[in-house]
């Protein structure tokens, strides 16, 4: 990736209000110190907490983008302190893990000592990334179009609940209540008997309206980045834009034909349990060890020939059960059948019969069993990485998941753990010119961390 294609702006000239940035240490940012990761050279600065807009700067991050993420001095990101926390330190290893390769400055953007900081650090990044609720960014006055004015090509790339028009753009925006309202929660539980949602639905227990977010952040980001290097500024006001990502949106997105179908028929897909509507079979199976499934998918028609024969049911194969559409009509007999299979054999059982039939398979793991897993470690999705706390003094590792999608000429582990809270304030202060006395008037104040 070329710094024109990004339109990247590495050793930016000083001009009326902008400092000049000093490149960030391309040691940090090369793959076996030869090739640059493809992000090298472009700086970051994320004013996001907790996940969607961090989920953001850790994709940009790991592929060696400078991500300077500033946090509030009085504790910092809330999510050093959600779920497990580290005997070792008190933080929790989720945010060690979300803000891998980052920066950390404490700086308190209530205060206007602070505001002018942090729009100091935009003047110098090519891109902001915030997820505050909309209007929270205008006032500590980095609103978009002032911000233009000084500098003309900056990427603002904002994540909120409902995004940053419309009629409930100003309300809260959580990914729990984003994805009910995008319809994905409706989709998620046990049918009743007109195939509508029968009582609460489930959710999965993790993020996931808030990762989808972050991700299509990432890639709104790098568009217009895209876009900025193909624009010719003497022809345009500006070659900066702002990326509007909607929590709900983003699991819009992945709603697959519901939209299109209930145009087109009327049909209101309900829940599943535990398949997919009008494709059989295709399913979780229960196997003979206690709470233990295993996921079967046999929906094609050849597939399901080779399933059926594997468990000595051919006598549901034939005219009668020759196409998807013919075995929809017939799920819960299928289903039956196969259930009375698996339940009497164990995971492995099934999948070394699975294999023989060359019928696609595969048990339901446990967090365990993922960073045990032979497959997911041989492919580097299971990290350790090194962790030192100055805060502590303390030295120790964590598992991270590894990072999609793989480059092959792409970073092949994280560099270095989430930060502890202000660990780079010095060093970014002085990038900016800020020396040593005034940083620590500013602490003394509470300005910064």
């Amino acid at each position: 990736m070329t710094s024109k294609l990004l339109g990247s702006r590495i050793a930016m000239q000083s001009r009326a209000g902008v400092p000049t940035r000093r490149p960030f240490s391309t040691s940090t940012s090369k793959l076996n110190n030869e090739i640059p990761l493809p992000l090298a050279g472009l700086r970051v600065l994320e004013l996001g907490q907790l996940i969607a807009g961090p989920f953001c700067g850790q994709l940009l991050s790991h592929f060696g983008a400078d991500v300077i993420k500033v946090e509030p001095p009085q504790g910092g990101d809330p999510l050093r302190k959600w779920r497990e926390l580290d005997e070792n330190d008190g933080i929790s290893p989720w945010w060690r893990s979300l803000n891998r390769n980052k920066r950390s400055i404490g700086i308190d953007l209530r205060n206007e000592k602070g505001q002018k900081m942090a729009k100091q650090l935009a003047l110098q990044s090519d891109v902001v990334i915030e997820n505050f609720k909309p209007g929270v960014l205008e006032k500590f006055g980095m609103a978009p179009e002032g911000m233009y004015k000084l500098k003309p090509d900056l990427i603002f790339t904002r994540i909120s609940g409902w995004g940053q028009n419309g009629p409930m753009s100003k309300e809260g925006g959580f990914a729990a209540v984003a994805e009910a309202f995008a319809g994905f929660r409706y989709v998620n539980g046990w049918p009743d008997e007109r195939g509508q949602l029968a009582g609460a639905p489930v959710r999965p227990n993790i993020s996931l309206g808030d990762s989808l977010a972050g991700t299509s952040a990432a890639l709104g980001t790098l568009l217009a980045l895209i876009a900025r290097g193909k624009m010719d500024s003497k022809s345009v006001t500006r070659t900066g834009q702002t990326v509007d990502v909607a929590i709900y949106e983003s699991v819009m997105n992945m709603m697959e034909g519901i939209v299109p179908n209930y145009d087109r028929t009327g049909l209101i897909r309900g829940p599943s349990g535990s398949g997919v509507t009008g494709i059989v079979p295709t399913a979780a199976f229960p196997c003979k060890e206690a709470n233990s499934f295993v996921i079967i998918g046999g929906n094609n028609d050849s597939l399901y020939v080779r399933l059926m024969e594997q468990i000595g049911r051919s006598d549901l194969t034939g005219d009668a059960y020759k196409t998807n559409a013919d075995r929809v009509h017939k799920q819960a007999e299928i289903e039956q059948a196969i259930t009375e299979w698996t339940s009497k054999r164990s995971v492995d059982e099934v999948l070394e019969a699975m294999q023989k039939a060359r019928v696609p398979c595969g048990p339901i793991n446990s967090v365990k069993e993922i960073v045990e897993n032979e497959h997911i470690q041989a492919r580097g999705m299971i990290e350790d990485v090194p962790v030192h706390s100055p805060a502590t003094n303390k030295s120790w590792s964590i598992k991270m998941p590894g990072l999609s999608p793989v480059l092959e000429y792409g970073p092949k582990k994280t560099r270095w753990a989430g930060p502890d809270l202000g660990q780079h304030t010095d060093e970014i202060l002085k990038e900016l010119g800020i020396q040593g006395e005034e940083i620590a008037s500013m602490r003394k104040d509470g300005v910064i961390v």
